[in-house]
């Protein structure tokens, strides 16, 4: 990979300095949790979109810039965003999951109807993936879509459904064709929240926040054509989503930020008159993570290239979510600790309440450790790695002890 910029990527970052001077004072705050994004974001947002530093490569017919993938285009971007702080615009499950799933296998009438209102952060998507008894094993979801006169029929239950409390839409994983094989009787549906029917239950956490939530399905009814690919097709549309998940879950431009937020605090944090960054035990760890960040970093620009390309970078986008969440995890708690006194002293509120800086790493903090458990358990992802990536044996199941003393059916 040729990193050094021509007079074309000279160009554009120049215009995104100049950018970023004029209009830097508008980017709304970064971190603290999710949240529904409020007139700020939007608008900042938008403001994006129309300078192509966010929907660079999506064509202009579906709301995007409509620029040529480039790499380098895109590290640039993120580096001088990264570099002063500013929010790099939205990151939610619709703009980064959703919409390149249906750029990749959604039908033209579903791009024209849904990418640009949701990258213009209009509609709020969550996922309808995980049940109670399907969540590491997500091909054995029982939620059911059963067809009546040209419609599903949903009936059932999904938790840990982020952001459902103050969604627009979901993408929903339901078992349509009970009698095929668990991987083969899935389908993939797009419907309203405000579906009759469809109850959600906010579950608050320790950060104070109700982030996750359980979802009831009775009886919703949701058009026959509102469906990715066929019946059938859900875990494969669902595997291209996940794609795009870990991705964002572990993407490097946020530990970057994080990085550079808290190199500003040991600066500006003095102890016995002394400011942190000076002293070795915290310097260490800070450097330690910086070498981590840019091995994200770079690792994300290959992916990017593998893209571009077409290629298939597979093992290298299945360690994406395992090592950017244990990263972040380490991130947020060195500006715990770098907080000090601060660091214990935490009241979780709710999510209408302002936060301050000490606040919001606290909230990141807490979030951080349910992200080592959402999306796919660290200890499911080094599985996936082993199995799908390196080839290794499949990891042997336990024996059921009623089979192995002969009691079992």
């Amino acid at each position: 990979m040729d990193l050094e910029y021509s007079d074309k990527h000279k160009t554009l970052q120049k215009e995104v300095r100049r950018f970023i001077a004029e209009h830097g004072q508008q980017s709304p705050k970064t971190g603290g949790g999710r949240k529904r994004p409020d007139h700020q974001v939007l608008e900042w947002q938008r403001l994006l979109l129309a300078k192509g530093y966010v929907g660079r490569s999506i064509p202009p017919q579906y709301g995007g810039f409509g620029a040529e993938p480039d790499v380098l285009d895109s590290a640039i971007i993120a580096e001088e965003f990264n570099q002063t702080g500013l929010s790099p615009g939205l990151m939610n499950q619709g703009i980064s999951m959703l919409v390149p799933t249906l750029l990749e296998v959604g039908t033209e009438e579903q791009r024209q109807r849904w990418i640009e209102p949701t990258i213009r952060g209009d509609i709020i998507w969550c996922q309808g993936y995980s049940e109670p008894n399907a969540g590491s094993d997500l091909a054995a979801a029982q939620t059911r879509a059963e067809m009546v006169d040209g419609e599903f029929i949903v009936n059932g239950q999904k938790i840990w459904t982020s952001s459902a409390h103050f969604a627009d839409m979901m993408f929903l994983l339901a078992r349509t064709e009970p009698d095929q094989p668990k991987h083969a009787g899935l389908s993939y549906l797009l419907l309203p929240v405000t579906t009759p029917g469809l109850e959600v239950r906010p579950l608050r956490t320790m950060t104070g926040r109700a982030e996750f939530n359980e979802v009831f399905f009775s009886d919703v009814r949701v058009p026959g054509d509102q469906i990715v690919m066929q019946r059938g097709d859900g875990w494969k549309v669902a595997n291209v989503t996940l794609k795009y998940e870990r991705t964002m879950i572990g993407d490097p431009g946020k530990a970057m930020n994080r990085l550079l937020r808290i190199r500003e605090l040991m600066e500006e944090t003095r102890v016995d008159g002394r400011r942190l960054i000076e002293w070795p035990e915290y310097r260490d760890r800070l450097l330690r993570l910086q070498g981590e960040v840019l091995a994200a970093k770079y690792h994300g620009l290959r992916l990017l290239s593998d893209q571009a390309r077409g290629d298939d970078s597979g093992i290298g986008r299945q360690i994406v979510k395992l090592a950017g969440t244990q990263l972040g995890h380490r991130l947020s708690a060195l500006a715990v600790d770098v907080l000090g006194a601060a660091g214990l002293n935490y009241e979780p509120r709710g999510e209408d309440v302002e936060d301050d800086n000490a606040t919001t790493w606290h909230i990141d903090y807490m979030y951080d450790v349910g992200l080592l458990i959402g999306g796919g358990t660290s200890q499911i992802q080094k599985n996936i790695i082993s199995e799908r990536g390196l080839g290794m044996p499949r990891e042997p199941k336990a024996a059921n002890p009623a089979t192995a003393t002969g009691r079992g059916s």
